[in-house]
Parts: C-alpha cells; structure tokens; sequence
C-alpha cells in the first residue's frame, strides 16, 4: 500500500500531457525533469519531422523541442534529416542550456534515395547510461527495410548496478509506401535482437512504424508482445496512429501500465499551424521501472551482442 500511495503521489506531481483512457482525452501530468522519481524510467519517441539545419534556425520551434526532450529520460528521434553533422549536437546545447544533461547517440544516414534520414537517442546522463559495446544498425541483406533499426543498450543509473533496469532501444521508422512488408521484417529483427545477447532479455521497440496496432501484422504473433499505445492517435492533426513502443509484456515486467501521448497542441498552448511547424507527430511515451524485475541470465555484464545483428533475408514466418 506504502508504494501504491507513493506511486500516486508521483504521478499527481506531473506536468500536463494527453492520453486516452476510455475513449476521452484526459489530462495526465509528467515530471518535470529535475524531479523525476528515481525508482521510474520514462521512455518516448518522437518523429522530428524533417529535422535539419532549416528547422534549427527556428528558435520558437527549438524552444518547443527542447521543453519535449527534458520531460524524459530517454527519447529515440526519427527523421534527422541534414547533410550537416551539427544539428543534433547543436541541438543538444539547446536543451542542455537550462542546466540539463543530455547526451546522444546518433546512427549513419540510412535510406535508399538521395534523401537519407538518422535514427538518433537523446538520453539524461544523470539518469540514463549507454552500454556502448551494444550499439548499431541492424545488417538487412535482404534489403527488406529502406532504414534499417538503430538498437542500444541502455542502463538505468539511479538504481545500484546491478539492479539498475538494462534494456535494449530499437529505434525504426518504416517506409510508409511498404508498412506490410517493414512491419513483418521488424518481427524479424526483434527476433534477431533477442538471441543477440544472453544477458538481456528486454527490448523495446519503438518509432514511427506509420501502422496502427491492428496494422501489426507478424508483429503481434510474437510470443506475449504488448504494445503501450492503443485507442488514440499519435500524428499532430490527430488522425491516425502511428507511433507506438513494443515489447514482451512477460520479459519487460519492468512496464508500469503509465503511457501516454503528449500533445503538442495542449501541452504547450499552440495553434495547430504551430505544431505543424514543430512536428506532424506528438511524442509517445511509456513508464518503466528503474529496477530490474529479475536478474539477467550471466549477471548483467558488458559482453559486446555477435556482430553483425541480421535481419533474415527472408520472412521467419511460418509458410
């Protein structure tokens, strides 16, 4: 009872975002960053829609963004898309700037057009610790992905180490012209990332995946998949469902149940021709626990995943 009134005095100190609980948008708060509770990780992902040195230049629009990032620990971004190598790091001086301590990972530029994109992961040091022995792209030989999955290892620090909440982030924004076809090789690549290490049986996959839960295809035949958001949109004229974090609701029994959407529109008094300029996605976000729920298999060490991590050129499904 002791942790269920604390969890609740937590959750009633939040700052205001949306979710859909019964069919009605209701406010639910999140932290505020310098008090987020140390025993909660709160993850999300954002479609930063073309984010590039145009959109950087919009010192309203950056404001926007950073006040976004500093409400969570980590936040895997989609649609860096920039032949300059300083929008991110100059954007992480602009959320920093209030005394915060983010930091980033950043994946190659990927796509099978002239117009490439970055996965990238913004993440509080103070909070949040990248195992960088288990970072990369997934190898896709049979080019079934036009932007293949970033994945890192992430460790929660505000918990001793070894009970800190260690989980894998595959970041993914599929092609929306071939969703059936990303969608079922996404199934694979989770698959893939499972078997890559012994030692962590938590992944959470996450990004624009332009496909609703019903959309899911092969996705959600894996065993006790879960995914955070349901029954509302995520997209900023909020029509559609894009945006979603999934993961196996047995092995990652680190999921609070808190999720959400944060509408740009609400949450920062905006017009919706001003959160366009932001972006065409809200940001998602789902709770976890900073504890890990069971001991990893061999003790939670830092055994570099085999290399490369494959996407099967072929469907595993079952024919």
């Amino acid at each position: 009872m002791a942790v269920a009134a604390q969890t609740a005095r937590i959750w009633r100190q939040l700052l205001a975002a949306v979710i859909l609980v019964g069919g009605m948008l209701l406010p639910v708060r999140l932290q505020a960053a310098a008090s987020r509770p140390a025993d909660t990780v709160v993850i999300a992902s954002f479609n930063i829609q073309v984010f590039g040195t145009s959109k950087l230049a919009k010192p309203h629009v950056v404001d926007v963004l950073s006040k976004v990032v500093r409400n969570f620990d980590v936040v895997a971004i989609q649609e860096v898309r920039a032949k300059s190598n300083d929008v991110i790091p100059s954007f992480v001086k602009q959320v920093n700037a209030d005394g915060s301590r983010y930091q980033y990972v950043i994946g190659p530029r990927l796509g099978r057009t002239v117009s490439k994109e970055q996965y990238t992961f913004l993440y509080d040091t103070s909070r949040i610790e990248v195992d960088t022995t288990s970072v990369g792209t997934m190898h896709d030989p049979g080019d079934r992905l036009h932007r293949p999955p970033m994945f890192v290892r992430f460790r929660a620090r505000t918990q001793p180490a070894e009970q800190g909440f260690t989980f894998w982030m595959m970041n993914s924004h599929t092609d929306p012209d071939e969703v059936p076809e990303e969608v079922d090789a996404l199934a694979d690549a989770f698959a893939a990332l499972k078997l890559a290490r012994p030692d962590e049986d938590d992944i959470i996959l996450l990004g624009d995946l332009n496909a609703s839960p019903q959309q899911f295809g092969r996705l959600r035949q894996l065993p006790d998949i879960n995914w955070a958001v349901s029954g509302t949109t995520t997209n900023t004229r909020r029509s559609k469902t894009y945006d979603n974090l999934i993961f196996q609701r047995t092995a990652t029994a680190e999921y609070t149940g808190k999720w959400g959407v944060l509408d740009l529109q609400t949450t920062y008094s905006l017009s919706l021709k001003q959160a366009l300029e932001v972006s065409d996605h809200n940001p998602v976000w789902a709770a976890f626990s900073a504890t890990e729920a069971r001991p990893a298999a061999s003790g939670g060490g830092r055994e570099p995943p085999a290399s490369p991590i494959l996407i099967p050129a072929n469907s595993g499904a079952t024919r």
